[in-house]
């Protein structure tokens, strides 16, 4: 987690880019269990996250390698618009999980759309708590998606 100082800063380099973007907004840090969200309101909310998340992932990135190097440290926070991580995190996980019943049920791989490794992550991690299936990421790129098998 972060201390008072490198949520300051972090918060700082948001509001900077924010605001060089021109979109008006209020900002809030929230500490969760391992990271540290910060939390962006705004009507500007398909502007910052993109089609698909692509363009708050972007912002993520950029953010992530400016505190890097004012900080001269690596912290693991994310930067959230209108909690678009969180809902798209549930969502992932409900997907997983709905996608293991029906492997469990017809006993047959089921594999799942391409996902970047943050999503990847999530589903390995949720299924983990499923004793009779195992989950493998397969392909490359773009292409790379999980593979939910039944262990019989």
């Amino acid at each position: 987690m972060l201390d008072q100082k490198n949520t300051q800063t972090i918060q700082t380099i948001i509001s900077d880019i924010l605001d060089r973007i021109g979109v008006s907004y209020s900002l809030e840090a929230q500490e969760g269990s391992d990271v540290t969200w910060f939390v962006a309101r705004t009507d500007d909310s398909a502007l910052l996250i993109g089609e698909g998340g692509k363009n708050l992932i972007a912002l993520n990135y950029l953010i992530r390698r400016l505190a890097e190097k004012k900080l001269k440290e690596e912290f693991q926070f994310v930067l959230d618009i209108n909690d678009y991580h969180k809902k798209r995190i549930e969502e992932v996980k409900d997907l997983a999980r709905m996608h293991a019943q029906r492997v469990r049920y017809f006993k047959k791989d089921i594999e799942m759309r391409p996902m970047n490794s943050y999503e990847r992550r999530i589903v390995h991690t949720v299924l983990q708590e499923y004793p009779d299936i195992e989950t493998e990421s397969v392909g490359a790129g773009l292409e790379r998606r999980v593979v939910i098998k039944p262990l019989i």
